[in-house]
C-alpha cells in the first residue's frame, strides 16, 4: 500500500521499476451529444454483456441508468424541468442548455443572455471510473485483485477477485459493482421470441473500467475515446489533459458560460485528484457526482495515531492502578 493522502504521482507510488507517464481521460461535457457511441464501443471491446432489454427507463430517455459491472462507460442524460431551472436562476447562475442530442462544434459560441435556457434543459455527460490518485477500492481489497498499473490506472484482476465486495464499499463514486445474473438476462424483443441468455464472463466478481489497459499497453487509444465522434472524450497524459481542460474552461468563461468548472483536477481533494477529469456545466450534484469525494482510507494514519495514543493511555492507567494497589496492600 502506498501513500494514502495528499498529492502524489500514483505511477511512482506503486513502485514500478519503469513507471510510465500517468494516463487518463478528459471528458468535456459541453460538446457531448449523448450518442452513446462510447458505451457501445466499451462493451464491444471488453466483451461486456448488455444491461436489461434496452428499454427507456421511464424517468429518462436513458436506457442504462448508471455505471455498473457491465456498463463501464455511461452517458447520463440530465433532464431538468422548470422548477430546477428557476431555482438556479434565483441563485444568479447563468445556465446553459445543450438541447436535444445534436452535433456541435467546440468553437461555436453559446448564447447565455437572459432568458438563459428554455423551461426544459438538457445536459449530457459520459461518466466512467475515476482511477483515483488514492483509490479506496485498491486500498481495501483483501486479495490483491486490484492493482495500480504503470500508467497510474487501477485494474481488477477477475481471476484473483473473490467477490467479497469490499471494493464496492470502498469507492466514494459508486463505480465498482459485482456482476450478477441480473445484468445479462434479456427479454424477448418480439412476441414468441425466446429470451436471450448470453454467456457472461467474470460472474460474481467486481468489475469496472480498466481504461483499456490492454490497448494502452500497445500504444492504442481506449475504445471509448477512439469512438467519440465529437472528441468529448479525450485520452492522453494526465498532466497535459489537465492543462487542456483548464484552457477549455477559460474559453467557455470568455463565452459567458460562467458555470463551467473542472471536476477531479484538484490534487488536494479527498482522493488526491482523479485520473478521469471532467468539465461540467453545473454543480457536481447535478451530474450525480459527490461534491467532496473522500477515500475512506484517508483517515487511517490519524486513526492509527489515535489508537496508539489510546493504547499508551490504557497501559499507563493499568500500570498506575497496579502500582497504587501494591502500595495500598503494604500499608495494610
Amino acid at each position: 500500500m502506498g501513500q494514502l493522502t495528499g498529492p502524489t504521482n500514483p505511477t511512482t507510488d506503486a513502485n514500478w521499476a519503469d513507471p510510465q507517464p500517468r494516463k487518463g481521460f478528459f471528458t468535456d461535457t459541453s460538446i457531448c451529444i449523448g450518442c452513446k457511441a462510447c458505451e457501445v464501443a466499451c462493451k464491444e471491446w471488453n466483451h461486456n454483456p448488455r444491461d436489461g432489454d434496452l428499454q427507456l427507463l421511464g424517468s429518462s430517455y436513458d436506457n442504462t441508468g448508471s455505471l455498473g459491472a457491465s456498463t463501464w462507460r455511461h452517458v447520463a442524460f440530465i433532464e431538468q424541468d422548470g422548477d430546477r431551472i428557476e431555482q438556479a436562476r434565483e441563485s444568479g447562475r447563468a445556465l446553459v442548455g445543450l438541447g436535444m442530442p445534436a452535433v456541435r462544434s467546440s468553437a461555436a459560441p453559446v448564447d447565455t443572455t437572459p432568458p438563459d435556457t428554455a423551461e426544459f434543459r438538457w445536459l449530457m455527460s459520459s461518466d466512467v471510473c475515476k482511477h483515483c490518485t488514492h483509490a479506496g477500492c485498491l486500498d481495501v481489497c483483501p486479495t490483491g485483485a486490484l492493482f495500480r498499473t504503470e500508467f497510474g490506472t487501477v485494474v481488477i484482476q477477475a481471476d484473483v477477485c473473490n467477490g467479497c465486495g469490499t471494493c464496492v464499499a470502498g469507492c466514494p463514486f459508486g463505480v465498482v459493482e459485482r456482476r450478477d445474473d441480473g445484468t445479462y438476462s434479456t427479454h424477448a424483443s418480439r412476441p414468441g421470441q425466446p429470451e436471450a441468455h448470453t454467456e457472461v464472463p467474470n460472474h460474481n466478481v467486481a468489475q469496472k473500467c480498466t481504461l483499456c489497459y490492454d490497448r494502452i499497453l500497445e500504444g492504442q487509444t481506449p475504445a471509448c475515446a477512439q469512438t467519440c465522434p465529437t472528441t468529448s472524450i479525450k485520452y492522453g497524459d494526465h498532466d497535459d489533459l489537465v492543462a487542456q481542460a483548464r484552457q477549455r474552461v477559460g474559453e467557455l468563461h470568455a463565452q459567458g458560460m460562467t458555470e463551467a468548472r473542472l471536476y477531479g483536477a484538484n490534487e488536494l481533494d479527498g482522493v488526491g485528484g482523479t485520473g478521469s477529469i471532467f468539465l461540467l456545466l453545473d454543480e457536481p450534484e447535478v451530474y450525480g457526482l459527490p461534491p467532496d469525494p473522500r477515500v475512506p482510507t484517508a483517515d487511517l494514519p490519524r486513526m492509527f495515531n489515535r489508537a496508539g495514543i489510546a493504547a499508551v493511555g490504557m497501559l499507563a492507567a493499568a500500570a498506575l492502578s497496579f502500582l497504587t494497589g501494591r502500595g495500598t496492600g503494604r500499608r495494610r
